[in-house]
């Protein structure tokens, strides 16, 4: 913890980890479109013009939503206050949640050692230190994945943890706090419970991370009973949230399981770099049996080993709670390993390790430089993001019902202020989400009569169709209005 890098050695690493959020800066100007942006979009949408009652965030109904968190509605506040356009509040909203996210990152990583680039390669290791297959996912915050979703609630989420770990394991060991009265613990119980309200499954990898930091703090009585008073007073504000029922959310099932399958898909693939990690958490356990990173580790690792031996995919969200302590520990090592050729030969490792991550994800460049502009190699490692749906605004009016398939159209749609007849993403809290599913299936089905079809229309109040001008779209009592791309047409409901 007192060792200090060779100068050099530290400013190559800051300069790197500078490059690298330089990018992600730039990226959040650009703000790609992918996944579940538009849903946290649409969120904004409904606080900014109700915050006490928005209703459901995707379709018309009134229902709760575990998407109105904290964060949400601070950024709901900002869009209603400064009348800006809710892309612009989530491109803010990102710029807080990446520098959150870097300061808690640093901050933690100075908890576990005195080295000089510990920070900037904590950094660079848990964006690169991954495997050669790309993977994006929310809550996951490899590089291509964090500049596809820096405007989530889960990255702010994270930031948070990294903050809450390092400030409750400077408390349990009696440092930087004092004696650390009653208010601090306090203090602690209402942000861990904050953290779990903005991204729930971030904040079962802050509490794992929490549990495994208390524990190899070995506190004694006085400490735990002041730590039960702040989970009490964490749990009562998760109580009284008023958006949500968060302790309902533990009935969730179903469709939920099904989405996250893929989680458990080419692990290896993946994360093998991450088996660097591994190594010097072995090292670590060797030198001291109770360290923090140590227990982490294994409690990620129990919780998603649960999780895909149950069937319950879901918990494969808990996977940054093994991830997280693998990597820090990977940049950690650098300074704490014991003697200076081992220190040498493991930030060369590291360094290797870290230069096939990178290359891997080297296509996240193509967010901030054109396509034709990026060299070849890179070119190829390069994914479109989605076309938003801008092109109907002229139209499509805030509160309108569209007719969308599932998937994308469903996702992006609510993100300009218009309802779909079925939500994109599986919704615990609307009891018909079944009979909507099934009614935008039948509606798209080949061979469904057109009688049936405007029956289904006017029960969900549909003002507009968005389809790919087949069979469903261009119908009896539909107005073709506009053409957007993929071959999308916009077509308006003639009453």
């Amino acid at each position: 913890m007192t060792r200090t890098a060779p100068r050099p050695a530290a400013l190559a690493a800051q300069a790197a980890a500078a490059v690298v959020v330089l990018l992600l800066a730039l990226v959040i100007v650009r703000l790609p479109w992918a996944g579940d942006l538009g849903m946290h979009a649409a969120t904004v949408q409904r606080l900014r013009h109700d915050l006490v009652d928005p209703g459901n965030p995707l379709v018309d109904a009134d229902t709760p939503s575990p998407y109105y968190s904290p964060w949400m509605l601070v950024l709901g506040c900002l869009a209603r206050v400064s009348g800006l356009s809710v892309f612009v509040v989530l491109r803010l909203g990102a710029l807080a949640g990446l520098a959150l996210l870097l300061s808690g990152v640093w901050r933690y990583a100075r908890t576990l050692s005195g080295h000089r680039a510990a920070p900037a390669l904590a950094v660079l290791s848990l964006l690169f230190l991954w495997g050669t297959v790309l993977f994006n996912w929310s809550g996951f915050y490899g590089l291509n994945s964090l500049a596809l979703t820096v405007s989530y609630p889960s990255v702010f989420a994270l930031g948070l943890a990294f903050h809450f770990w390092a400030w409750l394991g400077r408390v349990v060991r009696g440092g930087g706090d004092g004696d650390a009265g009653w208010g601090v613990w306090l203090g602690l119980g209402v942000l861990w419970a904050v953290i779990l309200l903005c991204h729930q499954f971030s904040g079962v990898g802050a509490t794992l991370g929490a549990l495994a930091t208390v524990v190899a703090a070995r506190p004694g009585r006085v400490v735990w009973l002041r730590l039960g008073g702040g989970l009490a007073l964490g749990l009562v504000v998760l109580l009284l949230w008023p958006y949500y029922d968060f302790f309902a959310l533990f009935g969730a099932g179903g469709d939920l399981e099904s989405v996250h399958r893929p989680l458990y898909e080419d692990l290896f693939g993946r994360y093998w770099l991450v088996l660097l990690g591994v190594v010097a958490l072995g090292v670590r356990w060797w030198r001291d049996r109770w360290d923090p990173l140590v227990l982490f580790f294994v409690l990620g690792v129990v919780v998603v080993a649960a999780g895909g031996l149950s069937g319950h995919w879901s918990w494969g969200r808990a996977l940054p709670a093994a991830l997280i302590p693998a990597q820090v520990a990977a940049a950690v090592e650098v300074g704490e390993a014991g003697r200076r050729g081992a220190r040498v030969g493991w930030a060369c490792v590291l360094g290797v390790a870290l230069a096939v991550g990178a290359w891997t994800q080297v296509g996240t460049v193509g967010y901030v430089v054109k396509q034709g502009d990026l060299p070849e190699a890179v070119a190829e490692k390069y994914r479109r993001p989605w076309e938003g749906y801008h092109w109907m605004t002229p139209w499509v009016k805030y509160g309108d019902v569209v007719m969308a398939r599932e998937g994308r159209p469903a996702r992006q749609i609510p993100a300009y202020g218009a309802y779909t007849v079925a939500p994109g993403y599986p919704d615990f809290f609307l009891f018909d989400e079944a009979r909507r599913e099934a009614a935008v299936r039948r509606y798209f089905a080949e061979g469904t009569p057109g009688r049936e079809r405007g029956e289904i229309l006017r029960e969900y109040g549909v003002r507009w169709v968005v389809d790919t001008g087949g069979a469903a779209g261009g119908g009896a009592g539909l107005r073709e209005v506009a053409r957007g791309p993929r071959g999308q047409v916009l077509y308006a409901v003639m009453r």
